[in-house]
């Protein structure tokens, strides 16, 4: 009778178990949102890398594995890049692969105590800098990254204020690490069940001992979600029923009105009847209105995403181009070499321009804003300096339409509790088709979601804190701990490799006597 080992001889069925426990994460992200689940996802992958008879077939299940990860956590980009999804989760998934081959090295055969303690050091710092390497813009971006699906957790939220959300997946790794020694592991059960404890400890002494918010003043921000509007003119439209929905904030007198990602199709240079429009808004609600173009500018060459202030007297000259594009979405890298993705998916046709430097707003009231557009919000570092730079609310403006009926709008919404929670710094999210969120600066939602079927405007009136977070003053730290980490591991298996096999040290020779024993004398 064949055992399951005899089943996992096979590579092909090995791969294939490899892709779907790569997999089994996503259901800790939204929309099913099993926060707790990141805490076992990765054992069913841990435990198969881990049995791997040899160091190459390692390497395969880290990269299966990854493959199965990013497959199933951006399923959502399959109507916009078909099967191009499919050759980006096979090459960006090779970055798993190292990962794998330390499962092995660490926790393959019986490893003594000493083994499995290392493991649950090394293995989650070199997932930490797979995440860190993916988390280039030009490789996609940090979204999917495991410590993001706590963005719920309270505890966690807190140590996001302390090590980002780089602290929340290098735990959360650890986590699973030392389940799995539990699982399958009886010679390290020791220091795993140490480890459980440990991270029960940090979570602890970072709720009682890191830093809250001291919440010291409030602000009201309007959010206007226009909805789905589709169609040739749907530029025309949009605006026309974003008008719409702002007049009826006349008499809520809210400190800012934001619009959303693409809110205003046209640039309002070469349309000065629509900045005339929208400042006539501006005067009737008594608050400046955030809104985003994006269009070619009249100024200069090229299509740019850009957040513009305007005024009661029309655009203040304040304004940010969106520095950070999204890969395919909003140009296509080497696009000589890869411009064949806009034949098999709906890939930039052109390539957007990007800003060269972020920027804070003053609006009324001596509000200072910190604008970020789409995926911009999934960058802590990005958020980080804004904060630093003394923005009192991060705002971020998205539209997700394109992905309307996947999980990507919430997704995307709970990212800005993180940033939240990072930076100290409320955030508002405002899209066009939803989800729009508001988090105070504890990363605590605040008010309700305009899902994805609201055609609305909500007002929220937000909690503001003016404390440098940990996170803010010291920013990536868990990663350059993991890196030192990783250096120290890599320098004691260089020195193991050099030194030859079966020769051990030579014993010192006794220390020679320096003091002449007396003789003895007779009938002693």
């Amino acid at each position: 009778m064949k055992t399951f080992g005899d089943w996992l001889v096979s590579p092909w069925r090995r791969s294939l178990l490899a892709v779907l426990a790569g997999g089994l994460p996503v259901f800790a992200f939204p929309a099913p949102s099993l926060w707790w689940f990141a805490y076992a996802a990765l054992v069913p992958w841990i435990l198969l890398a881990r049995s791997a008879p040899t160091g190459r077939r390692a390497l395969y299940d880290g990269w299966a594995g990854g493959f199965g990860f990013l497959l199933v956590v951006h399923s959502w980009l399959l109507p916009s890049l078909h099967v191009f999804i499919l050759l980006i989760a096979g090459l960006l998934g090779a970055l798993w692969a190292p990962w794998g081959w330390l499962v092995r090295r660490y926790l393959g055969g019986v490893p003594s105590w000493r083994r499995g303690a290392t493991a649950l050091l090394v293995l989650p710092s070199g997932w930490l800098m797979v995440e860190l390497v993916r988390s280039w813009q030009g490789l996609g971006g940090p979204w999917g990254v495991l410590g993001s699906t706590q963005w719920q957790v309270g505890p966690a939220l807190r140590l996001a204020s302390v090590g980002g959300v780089w602290l929340l997946s290098f735990l959360v790794v650890a986590v699973n690490v030392a389940v799995a020694v539990l699982v399958g592991v009886r010679e390290a059960r020791p220091p795993a069940v140490a480890a459980l404890l440990a991270t029960a400890a940090v979570t602890s002494a970072a709720w009682v001992w890191s830093p809250r918010p001291d919440v010291d003043g409030r602000v009201r921000i309007a959010v206007v979600q226009p909805g789905i509007v589709a169609g040739d003119d749907s530029a025309d439209r949009r605006f026309d029923r974003e008008e719409q929905l702002t007049r009826g904030l006349a008499g809520d007198r809210p400190d800012l009105v934001v619009w959303g990602e693409s809110s205003v199709g046209f640039d309002l240079a070469g349309r000065p009847d629509l900045a005339r429009r929208l400042a006539a808004l501006a005067r009737l609600t008594k608050a400046d209105i955030l809104v985003n173009v994006d269009a070619e500018r009249s100024d200069r060459p090229g299509i740019y995403k850009s957040s513009i202030l305007v005024g009661p007297d029309g655009p203040t000259g304040d304004r940010y181009d969106k520095m950070r594009l999204v890969p395919f979405g909003e140009y296509i890298p080497a696009r000589s070499l890869l411009g064949w993705a806009t034949s098999v998916g709906k890939a930039a046709g052109v390539d957007r321009r990007r800003g060269t430097e972020q920027v804070v707003m003053k609006v009324g009231h001596g509000l200072r804003i910190g604008p970020l557009v789409c995926f911009e919000s999934a960058f802590p570092d990005m958020s980080r300096h804004l904060a630093r730079d003394g923005a009192d609310v991060l705002v971020a403006q998205s539209s997700t339409s394109s992905f309307q009926h996947s999980w990507a709008p919430e997704q995307h919404a709970t990212l800005a509790a993180l940033r939240a929670a990072e930076t100290g710094r409320p955030v508002v999210h405002a899209t066009l088709t939803g989800v729009s969120a508001v988090y105070g600066p504890s990363g605590a939602r605040v008010g309700r979601w305009l899902g994805t079927s609201a055609d609305t405007t909500e007002v929220y009136d937000i909690p503001l804190a003016h404390g440098v977070t940990p996170y803010v003053r010291y920013g990536d730290w868990p990663v350059h701990a993991a890196l030192l980490a990783l250096a120290a591991v890599c320098v004691g298996e260089g020195v193991r490799a050099v030194r030859p096999r079966g020769v051990r040290p030579r014993p010192l020779p006794p220390l020679a006597r320096t003091v002449r024993e007396s003789p003895a004398r007779p009938g002693r």
